[in-house]
């Protein structure tokens, strides 16, 4: 694929949606923010763009089209909305029953991106705008996992595995052998708030951090949308639930504000480790 001039970057929540736009204007490729309203951040408006609400689908690609954009990422959270009860325009009314009956995140995603390609979108991933928000392979800052912890990585890994391939979520939380909390439609910081709320005996503290959150895409995943994604964010939330640090599968997860996460994990004492894809993906 020869390299796009020019993107269609559909905004959902969180940083990275900014993230790109600005890499891409710095490597000289011109953006076009396609805003979801009430969902994607108050910054992506210092971009050209326009902005619909999330069930307006033909709206939305009729904008795309007009400012001559060919080629379209999609970048950011968004969560699933109630299908029956989202207001929709005409094309969004076509697609309703199809996404409604949807069984899980990863089918909603792929109706949505055959959607676009039919209407003769290119869609890629945010990695192939910007390489280096690919996780690496071993730690990304100065602390690494010990050996408890690395046990701790290997079987939240299988579990993440197998909750994914049931299409039910992306991550889970493991401590001292034990699975604390599996993620559902609820996402990351929800699950790990609930973590937080567990018993002080069975989980880590502020003073004594222990377990692993453990994030990797669904054996089933569509690679170019819905990437597991940390940041910021995502290490505060794992620092409240007294966690000892964050693993993601090396090459199939995405690090928003990678200089920023990385200081502020090694200023925590936390870990932020890629694993090898096959850990945990063998029976």
């Amino acid at each position: 694929m020869s390299e796009p001039r020019k993107i269609g970057l559909i905004a959902g929540a969180g940083p990275l949606p900014i993230e790109i736009a600005q890499n891409c204007e710095a490597s000289g490729i011109e953006i076009f923010m396609s805003r979801i309203t009430n969902i994607s951040d108050k910054e992506t408006k210092q971009f050209v763009g326009d902005e619909h609400s999330l069930g307006h689908f033909g709206a939305r690609m009729a904008s795309l089209k007009a400012a001559n954009t060919k080629t379209i990422v999609f970048a950011g959270k968004i969560d699933r909305p109630d299908f029956e009860a989202l207001e929709m325009d005409d094309v969004g009314e076509v697609m309703r029953p199809i996404l409604a009956n949807a069984a899980g995140d990863d089918a909603v995603m792929r109706i949505i991106l055959a959607e676009f390609a039919a209407a003769g979108f290119e869609i890629i991933g945010p990695d192939t705008l910007q390489k280096s928000l690919l996780a690496p392979l071993g730690p990304l800052g100065k602390i690494a996992p010990n050996a408890a912890q690395l046990a701790d990585i290997k079987i939240a890994a299988k579990v993440a595995n197998e909750i994914g391939r049931l299409d039910i979520g992306q991550g889970c939380v493991v401590c001292n052998g034990i699975v604390l909390a599996v993620e559902a439609q609820e996402g990351t910081d929800e699950m790990l708030k609930r973590v937080a709320k567990l018993p002080a005996d069975i989980r880590g503290t502020l003073n004594n951090p222990a377990g692993v959150l453990c994030k990797r895409p669904k054996p089933i995943q569509e690679m170019r949308i819905d990437l597991p994604t940390i940041g910021v964010a995502t290490l505060e939330n794992a620092i409240a639930a007294g966690l000892a640090g964050i693993a993601v599968q090396a090459g199939g997860a995405l690090i928003a504000q990678r200089e920023k996460l990385i200081a502020s994990a090694d200023a925590a004492n936390i870990f932020i480790f890629g694993f090898d894809a096959e850990l945990g993906s063998r029976t």
